[in-house]
């Protein structure tokens, strides 16, 4: 299939992904750690089948020195041994937070105290932040069909500095 709408030659697509990216950069400042926020939106965009997504945060988590081995492993996390505690917690949430009809409770009590068992307010604000927004960012490329494969590391942070 190819690509059904280019939302960045739409006028108000532009307008809009310039609002998106500025909450994005929001999130990549904060202190949550730079792994955990590429493990969430690789994991999130997995469960949606984003490949455009799968392709951006593959390629930046790698860039930025994560191994090929944990990012393999991304979508089998409980069966590996390869992510700290607070990862998995943070995997979790993703998880959760990204199959709200699959449970009728969203985000269990469960996982959330594992979160904030790991996250300070900071960083819980972001994380909550990260799975919505790369949620909204694989529904916008999946309804288009945006593909994957041509992503190259640096090309997100290169368009917030145009």
């Amino acid at each position: 299939m190819d690509t059904r709408f280019n939302l960045f030659e739409n006028e108000i697509a532009a307008r809009f992904a310039k609002r998106f990216a500025g909450a994005a950069l929001v999130i990549h400042d904060s202190p949550l750690p730079k792994s955990t926020q590429e493990l969430v939106s690789l994991r999130a965009s997995q469960i949606n089948g984003c490949g455009h997504c799968i392709d951006m945060h593959v390629k930046e988590a790698a860039a930025a020195g994560e191994s090929a081995v944990r990012l393999h492993l991304v979508a089998a996390w409980r069966e590996s041994t390869v992510f700290t505690e607070a990862e998995q917690a943070a995997l979790a949430l993703a998880e959760e937070g990204t199959r709200l009809a699959d449970a009728h409770q969203g985000v269990s009590d469960e996982t959330w105290a594992r979160v904030r068992k790991h996250y300070d307010d900071d960083q819980l604000a972001a994380l909550v932040a990260q799975v919505a927004l790369i949620n909204a960012a694989n529904r916008l490329a999946v309804i288009v069909h945006q593909k994957g494969g041509s992503y190259e590391a640096g090309m997100f942070a290169a368009a917030l500095d145009a």
